[in-house]
């Protein structure tokens, strides 16, 4: 049997981010109203802490499309790698066929700003134009990249703890994007009077304090997934009104609520609801223009299993990848 393989190249011309915003609307809709199958998240740790090994199975029976993505996170901070390496199996659900191997960093990179993108679309401010970046790695890029399309943005800050790195990726952005953007020397400097913030870091502490926000800030809570470590501190997240990608992740694995949690400063009333339960009128999002909203985001399954039969369907029509004879067929 013949399968596609899409390399990390070939992903981005597949998956645009406005494609990839309403593909990740349609499942997050899907698994609120009960129609995909996903358990929680698998990681293996390296014995010396180095990095991980993750496994994420989802199945859309409705689409009939099965999948996992299998990923290794290993910080690699200054090597030509990326944090995370590994690929997306698609199998059709009738007959258990595979259908496709997709490389895994790129559709996490594109996908997890997608996701992001579409909670700014339904909880920041119509207005909302000034933008902070916390971290300059690739997730910084896919951000900037997703805010631009769904909100008006005119001014783009970016830290990192790495001054040369923001230095860099503030080069690289303003001549991609056409927007200049400004390297400030801390994190607060960055978030002072943003309308929209994105944490997009490997901290494990906070880097985003909630004194520093303004009234009316949006904030997408994107780099830290575990539940212990997080980027915001328990005041951040106490004065936002929290949302969710899935309860069952956030009460589970976000660090950022569950050590809030930990500390006194929320309950579990605190999380407002999901993302699918905004889009699908049950629960409201930002309820006045000065209300702090944050959308946590801890990745899910779904996600990825939408981006990849989204992809696998384009590569269809337009005859990207390579097909390759792998097997499956009885002997």
């Amino acid at each position: 049997m013949k399968v596609l393989v899409v390399n990390q190249h070939e992903v981005p011309a597949l998956l645009p981010m406005e494609e990839c915003i309403d593909v990740m609307a349609d499942a997050l809709k899907a698994m609120t109203q009960g129609e995909a199958v996903m358990p929680l998240r698998g990681m293996s740790g390296m014995p010396e802490r180095s990095g991980l090994l993750a496994w994420m199975p989802s199945m859309l029976p409705a689409s009939d499309v099965m999948g996992i993505k299998v990923i290794s996170v290993f910080p690699n901070e200054g090597t030509e790698l990326e944090s995370h390496q590994g690929a997306v199996l698609l199998f059709e659900a009738k007959r258990g066929q595979l259908l496709a191997v997709v490389d895994a960093s790129e559709i996490t990179a594109i996908r997890t700003a997608a996701v992001s993108g579409l909670a700014t679309r339904l909880l920041a401010r119509p207005d909302a134009d000034d933008l902070a970046i916390l971290g300059s790695g690739t997730q910084a890029g896919t951000h900037l990249e997703s805010m631009m399309a769904v909100r008006p943005v005119r001014r783009v800050r970016v830290w990192s703890r790495d001054a040369a790195h923001a230095k860099s990726f503030a080069e690289t952005q303003s001549a991609q994007r056409g927007i200049a953007v400004e390297v400030t020397a801390s994190a607060m400097a960055a978030v002072d009077g943003a309308s929209i913030v994105c944490t997009t870091t490997s901290a494990s502490q906070p880097v985003l304090e909630g004194r520093w926000l303004a009234p009316g800030a949006h904030v997408n809570a994107v780099g830290f997934a575990g539940p212990t470590g997080r980027e915001l501190d328990a005041e951040a997240v106490a004065r936002g009104r929290l949302f969710a990608d899935r309860r069952e992740s956030i009460q589970n694995e976000a660090g950022d609520f569950l050590l809030a949690k930990q500390e006194g400063a929320v309950g579990d009333d605190h999380v407002a609801g999901e993302i699918g339960e905004v889009l699908l009128g049950k629960v409201e999002g930002r309820t006045s223009p000065d209300q702090i909203t944050i959308f946590e985001s801890l990745g899910l399954a779904i996600e990825d299993l939408a981006a990849v039969n989204h992809v696998y369907r384009r590569a269809q029509e337009t005859g990207k990848g390579a097909w390759v004879e792998l097997g499956g067929e009885r002997h």
